[in-house]
């Protein structure tokens, strides 16, 4: 049991810390800066480029061939593995374990995070392949093996490896645990002694999240992304709603909340006091981290997802990935955490909170009862979706080392999965799928670098064709 307990140790603490703190992190900003150079900014120059031909186009009525889906499938499939825990408790996390000013260092990663999701996504297009079944299929073990060459397919094979393990944690039994939790809240609101039956609601709403998980992942690629176009939307433009509700009952604290993330994103402890034990280096790690959480800019995960879009060109779809970070991390994030500044709910400085905070702020406007329950309902259909998205990539990566048979089985245990996570207490899985989601930015980073010349020239060309259009 101690050598168990030390594994686990090593994996959560040790290994978790390296391939954050000293990897990933680092990663975002040189690579971000690089890419940035590397296509003249374009995430800033041609911002307005990327809104007109991403969420200016995305609700037009258009048919996917054979094999793919629509530009908006795609990307609400890659959103709703993001849009959720992420938005809601992540940006919660961020600010009580990094202060206010982790809200500014999650902004600069998020605008980073844009040409590197744009680089995924476009690579992912640029080499993606059809199947055995006649799908797209591609993402980073695709651009690793296709780009790089055959000799790197070891690293295309890691890649893969982490993002199932990760796929168990973080897109499957944590999702689960967050629905079943909140599902419980909210029940024992309405009646406190429902509390004394919580395994067995837990259990009950496990197997019926198995049953409809069931039923979508196995009608494939075109089913989830027909369940997300609609979900996805309609959850976000809500809970925006909900959150500006919050902020314009509180108008008059804007200014100041403002103040306070600016302030403390050099001197927390201007805006906090000393008591709080917050420091500078926390700030920015929270504020990172959770960016890095919440998008996933940097993981190649969504560019599995994009890989199946009915696309003009790699350029335009990687146009989405821009809009995707913005939308996730600026809009929603934001909004999370102004709603939790300007409402003035107390928050415990160094402990990691879940839903309860953003719950709390909510309440300040409607009520303690139907904040509870908004919020159940909100993290019940955005971690479902996540669940959607992440199963997805794990049947991806699968497919990928043991061929189409095999990701079958990996979609059963997949569902079994579920109920296990709506079961169990997993705080440890957490911290394990924190990790693996880490390790996966290993082998896609080095693949963006080495590649990021191809990303480049894609990109000229597209706008240099455009030019010539106009």
């Amino acid at each position: 049991m101690g050598f168990f307990n030390a594994i686990i140790d090593f994996f959560t603490g040790t290994l978790n810390t390296v391939a954050w703190m000293y990897i990933l992190l680092p990663c975002v900003f040189v690579g971000g800066l690089w890419f940035t150079i590397r296509n003249r900014g374009m995430q800033f120059t041609k911002f307005g480029y990327a809104m007109k031909n991403t969420v200016g186009k995305m609700f037009k009525k258009t048919e996917a061939g054979e094999g793919a889906v629509t530009p908006l499938q795609a990307v609400t499939t890659a959103l709703a593995a993001t849009v959720g825990t992420g938005n809601i408790v992540g940006t919660s996390q961020a600010i009580a374990l990094g202060g206010y000013g982790a809200i500014f260092w999650l902004w600069l990663a998020a605008l980073l995070g844009m040409i590197i999701k744009y680089s995924e996504v476009t690579l992912s297009i640029h080499y993606r392949e059809r199947d055995a079944k006649g799908d797209w299929v591609g993402g980073p073990m695709y651009y690793i093996t296709k780009g790089m060459g055959k000799a790197w397919k070891w690293l295309a094979a890691l890649f893969c490896i982490f993002a199932i393990l990760a796929s168990f944690g973080i897109g499957n039994m944590s999702q689960v645990n967050s629905i079943v939790g909140s599902v419980n809240t909210a029940i024992v609101s309405f009646v406190p002694s429902a509390e004394a039956a919580s395994g067995t609601i837990n259990l009950i709403a496990g197997i019926v999240i198995a049953i409809v998980v069931f039923l979508v992942l196995f009608g494939g690629i075109k089913r989830i992304g027909k369940v997300t176009e609609k979900l996805i939307p309609f959850m976000s433009i809500l809970y925006i709603l909900f959150t500006l509700i919050v902020i314009f009952g509180n108008l008059d604290g804007v200014g100041e909340a403002f103040r306070k993330i600016f302030v403390g994103a050099f001197t927390p402890q201007a805006v906090l006091g000393a008591g709080s034990g917050i420091m500078l280096q926390q700030a920015v790690v929270w504020g990172l981290r959770r960016s890095a959480f919440s998008n996933e800019a940097g993981l190649g995960s969504a560019a599995i997802a994009h890989a199946a879009a009915e696309t003009p060109s790699a350029v335009h779809q990687g146009l989405y990935g821009i809009f995707e970070v913005f939308v996730d991390t600026i809009v929603i994030c934001t909004l999370t955490a102004l709603t939790i500044i300007i409402s003035g709910v107390p928050v415990e400085f160094g402990v990691k909170p879940g839903s309860e905070l953003i719950a709390s702020a909510f309440g300040t406007i409607f009520g303690n009862q139907f904040a509870a329950l908004f919020v159940a309902i909100a993290l019940a259909l955005f971690a479902f979706s996540t669940v959607l998205g992440w199963a997805l990539y794990g049947t991806r990566c699968v497919q990928y080392l043991f061929g189409i048979k095999a990701s079958k089985v990996y979609q059963v245990i997949f569902v079994v999965i579920v109920v296990v996570g709506a079961v169990t207490s997993i705080d440890v899985v957490w911290d394990l799928a924190d990790t693996f989601n880490g390790l996966m930015a290993i082998p896609n980073f080095i693949a963006l670098f080495a590649l990021s010349g191809v990303v480049a020239k894609l990109t000229k060309e597209h706008f240099a064709e455009h030019k010539l259009k106009k």
